[in-house]
């Protein structure tokens, strides 16, 4: 779904597109080794008292975010991933693995998109990590 005009914001930062059927949002702010972070999660009951996630979308703010080498050492260490995780070029300023995708905004500020069960597919991962931007 194509948001125009009045799209979706997620820390200062406008979410230009997110997929059909998201399930119900909530927001999180937290704070891990030194980086602000501010998450928003879809979540849809697939039976009764059962969630699952559909989507995340993660806003990280932190001096030490410096570049995309920084990135990803952080998130090497945020999920605990090991040496040995190689994720991918997407486009200039990003990566993607199996189900994610991290970008720096710019130096300081990157965002991270999640579809950790497999419920949205990596094609919409891609169209929201695309759409995301400083809102105009």
């Amino acid at each position: 779904m194509t948001i125009s005009g009045t799209e979706s914001r997620l820390d200062g930062l406008a979410l230009t597109y997110l997929p059909e059927d998201l399930g119900t949002p909530s927001d999180f702010v937290t704070e891990w080794e030194g980086v602000d972070c501010t998450q928003r999660v879809w979540e849809t009951e697939v039976e009764p008292g059962s969630w699952r996630v559909d989507l995340q979308v993660q806003v990280m703010r932190a001096p030490r975010l410096k570049d995309l080498k920084a990135l990803k050492e952080f998130l090497v260490e945020y999920h605990e991933r090991g040496d040995d995780w190689i994720p991918n070029d997407f486009g200039d300023d990003g990566f993607a693995s199996e189900r994610e995708i991290a970008r720096l905004i710019e130096p300081g500020l990157a965002v991270e998109v999640r579809d950790p069960f497999e419920r949205k597919g990596f094609e919409a991962v891609k169209a929201v990590a695309a759409g995301i931007r400083y809102p105009e």
